[in-house]
């Protein structure tokens, strides 16, 4: 297992040498090539996802043909479509790497088995959840709250990593602008 995993791990439950081995165990080393698909619209999600290293980002074509991304995970970051994944419904949502991508694959078949193994998983996963979700409401309180520029110069100044490895147009998507009007607050600078 990749020491950030039992790091990222650690920081957020007590974990034993021998449950970090059973955990281990249910996990899958996957490999993905820059633009290869995790996940396809119509496909069920089958599995969480743990970013050992590279970029992925979960989004959607909206009804005017346009991609709308709803998620970035990085290095260290889960990922995966929760509703498909909980329901067991067709995916509307795409799983695609940005970059070159190694990660760990959590089949949902083996979760609960992995649960009853290792008492503090499920604690983990709900800490991921609720850091998830308070990151979910920061993003629509930034949205309705700041505008284009300071919205803009908020993710970057929280998520500098990202201007290095995502092109500009993905970002403008994930915060709901255009490539231009990025380019223009760029510019100002």
């Amino acid at each position: 297992m990749n020491p950030d995993l039992i790091a990222y791990i650690k920081r957020f439950v007590d974990i034993s040498n021998e449950e970090i081995d059973i955990f281990n165990s249910y996990l899958k080393p996957k490999e993905l090539s820059r633009k290869a698909f995790l996940l396809n619209e119509g496909q069920v999600c089958k599995s969480r996802y743990f970013v050992n290293s590279g970029c992925v980002r979960l989004y959607y074509i909206n009804n005017k043909g346009n991609e709308q991304i709803i998620h970035f995970a990085i290095d260290n970051w889960w990922i995966t479509d929760y509703e498909s994944l909980i329901n067991k419904t067709p995916s509307k949502l795409y799983i695609q790497a940005i970059e070159k991508t190694s990660l760990y694959e959590l089949p949902e078949e083996s979760f609960d088995a992995l649960c009853e193994e290792v008492l503090n998983a499920e604690r983990l996963f709900r800490k991921i959840m609720e850091k998830t979700y308070v990151a979910i409401q920061k993003r629509i309180e930034y949205i309705y709250s700041l505008s284009g520029e300071q919205l803009f110069e908020t993710f970057i100044s929280a998520n500098p990593e990202f201007t290095q490895r995502v092109p500009q147009y993905m970002i403008a998507s994930y915060l709901g602008m255009s490539p231009e009007f990025i380019s223009k607050i760029k510019s100002k600078k």
